[in-house]
């Protein structure tokens, strides 16, 4: 006998579309009841089934118990250390995603001339879907990008008044920039780690870009990059036409109030699964094996002795 309790076997679990996609919490403590995790704070106690999560995010003074976590991972969600609400990214720990299908899908894009070059054209189109750049290359794309967002940073100037020159950012002297770029810099930083909290929740690799590449975050930037003319850039132009002493803490806590009613978090998975899959990402298949490569074949069955006589 193995000591502990048996962790559940794969088709005893709730599948991925049947789960709740998200549920955060912070300042509370997370315990375990039966199959139920309990979250307490100075409110009472709620109980939230364990296989019906997919994610659970752990923000700012959340406190968790040996069997709350095993539990967690015995059910098949993945926990992601964030910051308030989300706009921080800490790190994370094994979750759902044990398919590596979207990975594998990610893989193969990244490493193709051109189906990376379809994937970063799709990209385009999805920020700006007024325009077709069906034969574009990424210098054109490039080009055409540089244009938009210059043209959305003045548009976003002459709505709120706040003078604009340049997109000017020293990561090493964040205070030295002036207010709307400071509001740019906590915006964006703020979007980044939601990004990669859902990016690593699915299983994919942050690394993995197609815009981007050879930064440990080339993916989170590339799909980050999908909501900043909606959702960070006008923020951040917003906050800095109220004159607020708290730039930074206010522009988080802006984006922070934008990530929960603006079901952004459900457009992500959903573009990414999209740009990752196609057609077949209304598609989930069974995960509940381990599968061989073959050159030839592409997969067989693992758990399978293939030669003619047992190896012992």
């Amino acid at each position: 006998m193995i000591p502990g309790a048996r962790p559940a076997r794969p088709r005893e679990l709730f599948r991925a579309e049947d789960r709740l996609s998200f549920i955060y919490v912070e300042r509370c403590l997370l315990s375990r009841d039966s199959n139920a995790i309990t979250v307490t704070n100075e409110q009472g106690v709620l109980h939230i089934p364990a296989a019906s999560i997919a994610a659970l995010l752990l923000g700012p003074g959340s406190k968790v118990t040996h069997h709350a976590m095993m539990l967690i991972a015995q059910s098949g969600a993945v926990v992601v250390w964030v910051g308030e609400q989300g706009v921080r990214y800490y790190g994370h720990g094994t979750g759902l995603a044990t398919s590596t299908r979207l990975l594998q899908a990610q893989a193969e894009l990244v490493s193709h001339r051109d189906k990376r070059l379809a994937v970063a054209r799709r990209m385009y189109e999805m920020r700006f879907p007024d325009e077709v750049v069906t034969s574009a290359t990424m210098q054109q794309l490039r080009g055409r990008e540089g244009a938009r967002v210059r043209q959305l940073y003045r548009r976003n100037s002459e709505r709120t008044e706040v003078p604009w020159r340049r997109r000017d950012y020293d990561p090493d002297a964040f205070a030295e920039g002036d207010a709307i770029n400071q509001a740019l810099s906590a915006a964006h930083s703020s979007l980044y780690g939601v990004v990669h909290s859902l990016i690593v929740a699915l299983g994919c690799s942050p690394g993995l870009g197609f815009v981007h590449t050879g930064h440990h975050r080339a993916f989170v930037y590339d799909i980050a990059d999908l909501y900043k003319a909606e959702v960070t850039i006008p923020i951040a132009f917003d906050v800095v036409a109220t004159d607020t002493p708290d730039i930074p803490g206010d522009t988080r806590r802006a984006v922070r109030d934008a990530m929960k009613s603006g079901k952004v978090i459900e457009r992500c998975i959903a573009d990414i699964r999209a740009l990752l899959l196609g057609a077949a990402a209304e598609t989930e298949p069974d995960w509940d094996f381990v599968q061989l490569w073959d050159e030839q074949l592409g997969e067989v069955q693992g758990g399978v002795s293939y030669g003619e006589d047992p190896p012992f």
